[in-house]
């Protein structure tokens, strides 16, 4: 069971992404560290920063491409769900659907910005010299998890003011199982992966 709100913790000067994920009493919960140059995207999640104990793989279906889904899996390959993005990459909006094990096709939620104009501003000043190391205090987007055009909002993601990392914070906002809360968290590590050029 995670214990809410989560922090996440994404390193500004890496040289492969590299994502660490804590929960609210502080305890290491996953590590990502994304490898690069690589064709077709195979990422390990692990539940230590020593890389020792897998906690789930998440695998891309097709060679680089913007259509791609990836695929969320426990270490002994049980499926649990995927994650695609929805049309092709925008400045103005990101919008992912999230799938369930057993449908590949119909979304069970869908991850879009709350307010599509911070995500616009900030990659607009974040292009500036000098002036766009500070956008991570001004412009912090946030991106939600719901049912496909419903309500209620399950989780919450908000960038929060740093200078040298990029720091995020989960807060679930309505129930769901152990394992639909692995898919959503995944989602949302997945989804900065994908837009971390953005902020």
């Amino acid at each position: 069971m995670l214990q809410y709100p989560l922090n996440l913790t994404f390193k500004f000067f890496a040289l492969s992404p590299q994502i660490s994920v804590t929960d609210a009493t502080d305890n290491f919960i996953f590590y990502v560290k994304q490898k690069s140059f690589r064709l077709k995207e195979v990422i390990t999640v692990f539940h230590d920063q020593e890389r020792q104990n897998p906690a789930f793989t998440i695998k891309a279906d097709r060679i680089i491409d913007f259509s791609a889904r990836y695929n969320f899996a426990r270490p002994d390959g049980e499926p649990i769900g995927s994650f695609k993005r929805r049309g092709l990459r925008s400045l103005w909006r990101a919008h992912y659907d999230i799938f369930g094990p057993d449908d590949p096709d119909t979304p069970i939620f869908t991850i879009r910005e709350e307010n599509p104009w911070v995500k616009v501003w900030d990659t607009l000043f974040s292009e500036i010299p000098i002036v766009g190391f500070f956008t991570g205090y001004v412009f912090n987007p946030v991106y939600l998890i719901q049912q496909p055009e419903q309500e209620p909002v399950f989780m919450r993601l908000e960038k929060i003011p740093a200078f040298l990392s990029r720091k995020f914070l989960i807060k679930q906002l309505d129930k769901a199982d152990d394992q639909t809360q692995s898919v959503m968290v995944l989602s949302f590590l997945m989804m900065l992966l994908l837009e971390r050029s953005r902020g």
